[in-house]
C-alpha cells in the first residue's frame, strides 16, 4: 500500500471521527448516558490517533542522513505502537471506569431519542469510513485472508485504521443495545454495562494492534513471497552455485533491506562475479521496487584469477 493511499484512508477516518465525537458528546450531555460518553471518548481517542498516524507518515518520509543511514521509515511503526497504547490506556481505561461508576451509581437516561439519532448518524459516518478503509485493505491483501494479511502486513497505518473503525462500529451497536435495554427495562445499569463492554473491546483491539506492530518495530523480515522471489532470481544465474543465506528487514512499509550471501561455482573469475552480482541486484530491484538497499557477499572454493 502506497503512502498516499494510507494517508487518504487516515484522513477519511479523521474527518468522520471529528463529526462523530462532537455529536456523541452533545448527546451524552443531553441524556446523561454513560455508554454515549464512552463512545464520545472513543471517537476523541480515534481522532488523536489518526493525527499521530499522519504525523508518523510525515516523519517516515524524511530522507536518510548520517545518523539514520537507512532513513526514518520505522517512525510509522513507532507511532502505530503509540496509538495502540493510547487506545488501551485512554479509550479502554476511561470507558471501563465510566461504566463501573454508572453500574454502582445508575443514572436515568434523559431524552433517549437524542441518543438514537446520534447513534444512527454515527453508524452512517463510521460505516462510510470503514468501507473506505476496507476497500483499500482488500486491494493490499490480495489473495490472503484478513487475519493473515494483518499478520504479514508491513503498513500498520492501514490495519490500525481498519481495526479502529471496526471496533467503533461494534461499540456503537453495543451502546445502542445498552440504551435500548435501559429504556425498555427502566434499569439504567444496562447503560453502564454497555460502557464496560465497549472498554473491553477497545482493550482487546489495542492489545492485538500492539502485538502486530511490535514485530515491525523490532525488525520484521520481508514477506515470504518476496524472499522466495529474491532466491529465485539469484539462482537463475549459471555462475551462482547456491544462496547460502538471505536476510531481509523492513526499514519501513516501502523499504526492504537485503543481505544475501552467494556461493559461486569453482573457477569463476572475479570480473564475472562482479558482473553477475550487478545484474542480479538490478533484477531484484526491478522486480521488487520496495527493495531499496542490497548487500551481496560472494563465496567461492576458488576464484579464477584474471589473466594479465
Amino acid at each position: 500500500m502506497s503512502t498516499t493511499s494510507s494517508r487518504k484512508v487516515i484522513i477519511a477516518a479523521l474527518l468522520g471521527n471529528l463529526l462523530i465525537s462532537a455529536t456523541k458528546f452533545f448527546a451524552a450531555i443531553m441524556t446523561g448516558s454513560s455508554a454515549m460518553l464512552s463512545e464520545g471518548i472513543h471517537s476523541v481517542v480515534d481522532t488523536g490517533n489518526q493525527i499521530l498516524l499522519l504525523y508518523g507518515l510525515k516523519r517516515a518520509q524524511r530522507p536518510a542522513d548520517e545518523d539514520f543511514p537507512f532513513g526514518h521509515g520505522k517512525e510509522i511503526y513507532f507511532w502505530s505502537f503509540v496509538v495502540a497504547i493510547l487506545i488501551f490506556a485512554v479509550g479502554a481505561g476511561v470507558s471501563i471506569y465510566e461504566g463501573i461508576h454508572h453500574i454502582l451509581h445508575p443514572q436515568v437516561i434523559r431524552n433517549p431519542l437524542v441518543n438514537y439519532v446520534v447513534l444512527g448518524l454515527a453508524i452512517v459516518f463510521e460505516g462510510a469510513a470503514w468501507m473506505f478503509a476496507l476497500k483499500a485493505f482488500r486491494q493490499t491483501k490480495g489473495k490472503m485472508g484478513y487475519i493473515e494479511a494483518v499478520q504479514r502486513g508491513k503498513d500498520p497505518s492501514m490495519f490500525v485504521v481498519l481495526f479502529e473503525d471496526s471496533a467503533a462500529i461494534l461499540g456503537l451497536l453495543i451502546a445502542l443495545a445498552g440504551i435500548v435495554l435501559a429504556q425498555w427495562s427502566g434499569d439504567a445499569i444496562f447503560d453502564g454495562i454497555a460502557s464496560v463492554i465497549i472498554g473491553v473491546i477497545l482493550g482487546l483491539t489495542a492489545t492485538w494492534l500492539a502485538y502486530e506492530t511490535k514485530g515491525l518495530l523490532i525488525g520484521e523480515s520481508a514477506k515470504r513471497g518476496v524472499r522466495q522471489g529474491i532466491r529465485k532470481i539469484a539462482q537463475q544465474y549459471d555462475s551462482i552455485d547456491s544462496v547460502n543465506e538471505l536476510l531481509t528487514m523492513h526499514m519501513g512499509p516501502d523499504f526492504i533491506l537485503v543481505n544475501i550471501s552467494l556461493k559461486f561455482r569453482p573457477q569463476t573469475s572475479a570480473p564475472e562475479i562482479e558482473s553477475t552480482i550487478a545484474r542480479m541486484e538490478s533484477a531484484i530491484s526491478n522486480t521488487f521496487p520496495e527493495v531499496k538497499r542490497i548487500f551481496s557477499e560472494a563465496e567461492s572454493h576458488y576464484i579464477k584469477p584474471e589473466l594479465s
